[in-house]
């Protein structure tokens, strides 16, 4: 979507006319609302605010289902790992990374 220079609004006038703008942004004009000269928050309708949403999750769930495909083609090849040994190879390195920064933390003391 494009915007004009009438769509970004500075707060002040934003706060002033927030009915007039209101009614703008549900009959379809997305409204920029800027503070201090830089984007702070969009007024759009409701209901299109709903739709955003509703596709954010639809790309969600078509992510998981391409990362699931990608799965089933590893597992398929033979690339496999034991989960067991995968979660303890990873809890170990966290465990070393936190005496690592603990020793840190206590050279700069």
């Amino acid at each position: 979507m494009t915007f004009a220079s009438n769509d970004v609004v500075p707060f002040t006038l934003a706060r002033a006319k927030l009915s007039e703008l209101a009614e703008q942004a549900k009959a379809g004009a997305e409204k920029i609302i800027t503070k201090n000269g830089e984007s702070y928050v969009a007024l759009i309708d409701a209901s299109r605010l709903d739709y955003y949403h509703l596709l954010e999750r639809e790309r969600i769930h078509l992510l998981l289902i391409e990362d699931a495909r990608k799965g089933l083609e590893d597992i398929k090849a033979g690339r496999v790992h034991n989960a067991d040994k995968a979660i303890a190879k990873l809890q170990q390195r966290r465990k070393a990374k936190s005496a690592t920064a603990a020793r840190s933390a206590k050279q700069c003391d």
